[in-house]
């Protein structure tokens, strides 16, 4: 009788340490990520990606729906697909800044296939972007890598 008792203090001095490390341990923040991208293969496989690793992710395969949803305050960073068809992803970007509101930051990741993009955007956008392009296809950890550094910067 005597064990049975102590084996149930014993247990629940560990289970109380258990809970309290739990409740000490933070945890990681989840990110919004808006993903705006015409192709829906590339939507589903980034999203599905992304989700895995922790983020929130919205998609959008029409540029024009996802800049009438938009909220700036919502997202943590804009994914944007270069070359779409109803408006291109430097056109979504002027828009965006359309809609935010003074000193509202709006983190933004271009993406594309397309290597000639890459120099239009250094020339259209040499103050803003510097590094934040990525190139498809892209390896899944990479891709959280680069997300994770735009995050990071102030």
């Amino acid at each position: 009788m005597q064990r049975e008792e102590n084996n149930n203090k014993n247990r629940t001095s560990k289970e109380i340490f258990s809970m309290r490390e739990t409740m000490t341990t933070k945890k990681k923040p989840s990110y919004r990520i808006l993903f705006v991208d015409d192709d829906h293969d590339i939507l589903f496989t980034i999203k599905k990606s992304l989700e895995h690793h922790g983020f929130i992710v919205d998609t959008f395969s029409n540029p024009l729906e996802a800049l009438s949803s938009f909220k700036p305050e919502l997202y943590d960073l804009v994914l944007i697909d270069i070359k779409m068809p109803e408006m291109s992803g430097f056109e979504f970007h002027q828009e965006l800044q359309k809609k935010t509101t003074y000193g509202t930051e709006i983190k933004i990741c271009f993406i594309t296939a397309f290597e000639i993009y890459f120099e239009t955007l250094r020339k259209e956008f040499p103050e803003l972007y510097g590094g934040c392009f990525i190139r498809k296809p892209i390896k899944t950890e990479d891709l959280i890598n680069k997300i994770n550094e735009e995050l990071k910067q102030n």
